[in-house]
């Protein structure tokens, strides 16, 4: 039993960017705990203001290195909605399938790279090249796959440069999509073998039900478009975010919070499983039999495992897709709809891998950004993660400090943050954060 005790992590490892832990336990009691987000902030929502539209969305694939298609997509939605300009069907399957390669590939990052090592005792994955080398090089060739399908879509997976404001300045060779489709098939083994794997996890028995927030299309599973479901039952359109989820700044953190109806929310891969979980292919739900995560799932270390069945999902539907393209053929004169700039506001929502992203942009006349606003969905979840951390912290106080702290460890990167992405304000002399 740890009676008293003043715990900080710096910078926990295995996470995208900078973020610390802080416990104390006085006399048995926990006192406080909390998660700082400690980067500095990058100003994204101000360098974009008086840029040509062009030059802002392809900017705001620059936020995230991970989440670089997500990013590129919101910023085009949003431009595209200001504008008016519609995008052709192709477009659209196209669009999907570069979003399913983003979160297949984010997911197997996440999946083996940063999740699994708690579980396998090891500090990284790459330990285990000697030992468990088929582990490392299925990890390793789920993502080459992904970023492969992401390079056919758009160019490349890491800051796309071939999505455009109306659709895409290439002409798609089709040629490659066979060989593609096969290697999509042979994954899904590896998917099962992934859900083998985690099966023999011990995760932990830890549930606080929270409010779900995700998009959601009555067609299919959301990632590129739908409107704002909260598993509270609200329902909206994109461009309501601001009249239902407010942010706010805290003292200790550089990045912003949110909270929609409730004090906090999740968002992400489990959020989107309870809320669309009907939606799944066939596949994913045969995954999520195997992994016994059923809808709803109040429990955040399932999270992961959420991932592994969006990895499913994303597999087989990209064969859908790409079915579906060789089936209609990529006609060059449905790659580029006309774009005409005009004045006007425009919202983009998509789902990033960690959670609902928004893009927000005001253009003039000519098209050049006058504001920008951005809702990253990191930034989402920190009340949540901070309101799991308080709810799971007492019951393993009775652990050493060093437990202590990797539990925690492990609760914060269960929610798979994107820290950089998150940071948005700034404390100076005299100041409050604004």
């Amino acid at each position: 039993m740890t009676d008293s005790a003043h715990i900080q992590v710096h910078h926990v490892t295995r996470v995208e960017g900078h973020g610390d832990i802080t416990v104390r336990i006085q006399d048995g009691t926990l006192e406080e705990v909390r998660f700082s987000v400690v980067e500095a902030p990058r100003f994204f929502e101000a360098f974009l203001r008086d840029r040509d539209y062009a030059e802002v969305t392809h900017l705001a694939s620059r936020i995230c290195g991970i989440c670089a298609v997500s990013h590129r997509g919101a910023a085009l939605k949003a431009t595209e909605a200001a504008f008016g300009t519609k995008i052709s069907d192709q477009s659209f399957l196209l669009r999907r399938l570069a979003f399913h390669g983003e979160v297949l590939s984010s997911h197997i990052l996440h999946i083996y790279f940063l999740a699994a090592p708690d579980y396998l005792g090891v500090p990284s994955l790459l330990h285990l090249a000697e030992k468990d080398r088929d582990t490392v090089l299925r990890a390793m060739r789920l993502k080459q796959t992904a970023y492969d399908l992401c390079q056919w879509v758009v160019g490349r997976h890491t800051h796309p440069v071939a999505m455009n404001v109306g659709g895409f300045p290439f002409v798609h060779d089709a040629k490659p999509l066979g060989p593609l489709r096969e290697r999509l098939e042979k994954s899904m083994a590896d998917i099962r073998d992934t859900v083998s794997l985690f099966n023999t996890f011990s995760i932990p028995e830890f549930e606080r039900e929270t409010e779900y927030v995700s998009l959601s299309h009555p067609e299919h599973y959301a990632l590129y478009d739908g409107n704002v479901v909260s598993s509270d039952g609200q329902r909206i359109s994109p461009d309501q975010y601001r009249d239902f989820i407010e942010e706010y700044p805290v003292s200790y953190s550089t990045a912003k919070y949110a909270r929609f109806n409730r004090p906090e929310y999740m968002v992400g891969a489990l959020a989107r499983v309870n809320n669309n979980f009907e939606h799944l292919s066939p596949f994913a739900q045969e995954v999520a039999d195997l992994a016994a995560l059923r809808a709803p799932c109040f429990n955040p270390f399932m999270n992961t495992t959420a991932q592994i069945v969006e990895c499913a999902h994303c597999l087989e539907e990209s064969i859908q897709i790409i079915d579906q393209l060789v089936e209609r053929n990529i006609r060059a004169e449905e790659e580029q709809a006309e774009v005409i700039p005009r004045a006007g506001r425009g919202v983009g929502a998509v789902e990033a891998p960690r959670g609902t992203l928004f893009h927000e942009y005001a253009y003039d006349v000519n098209g050049a950004c006058t504001s920008a606003n951005l809702v990253i969905p990191t930034a989402q979840n920190l009340g949540n993660l901070e309101a799991d951390m308080r709810a799971y912290a007492p019951g393993i106080v009775y652990q050493d400090e060093k437990a202590i702290a990797h539990a925690l460890e492990m609760l914060v990167r269960a929610y798979d943050p994107c820290i950089s992405c998150s940071t948005h304000v700034i404390k100076t002399t005299g100041s409050t954060p604004s």
